[in-house]
């Protein structure tokens, strides 16, 4: 069902940050890993966990995962980058940066959302109109493989 792709994108958004701050907090208060090093480990985790249930869950792309990934990751690159940039001007104005946050939180899950459905995990069109999966792993013959 089509209509289900937000619904869907935002639960994994939410599991993904709750794997992100579950691990941060496993790591550090209870495995006393310095915050500088169990930050990272936990965003990335959660960012790979992202990428793949997005792609395998919520958007059923048979696009190969290698040129998937690597939009996702420039898109990962230019959200941290738009981020600073909201906060920063947010909190430049007088306003306070936790609102410069939820701004940028806001603006970069619609374009999210929009750029891993056209772009990130999209599935090619056949010429006859039907969705063809990429992944020539997933058919027997290693040819197209349609789905409906």
């Amino acid at each position: 069902m089509r209509d289900s792709y937000l619904v869907k994108f935002l639960v994994v958004g939410g599991l993904s940050f709750a794997i992100d701050l579950g691990l941060l907090a496993l790591l550090h208060e209870v495995g006393g890993v310095d915050l500088w090093i169990a930050t990272p480990i936990a965003f990335l985790t959660s960012l790979v966990f992202n990428f793949f249930v997005q792609k395998n869950f919520t958007f059923q792309s048979g696009a190969r995962a290698h040129v998937s990934f690597l939009k996702y990751g420039a898109l990962v690159v230019f959200n941290v980058v738009a981020t600073d940039v909201i906060v920063n001007l947010v909190a430049g104005s007088g306003q306070s940066y936790a609102l410069g946050k939820v701004i940028a939180t806001f603006v970069t899950t619609v374009w999210n959302f929009m750029l891993y459905k056209h772009w990130i995990f999209k599935a090619a069109r056949a010429s006859d109109g039907d969705t063809v999966d990429l992944d020539a792993s997933a058919t027997p013959a290693g040819g197209l493989h349609h789905r409906d």
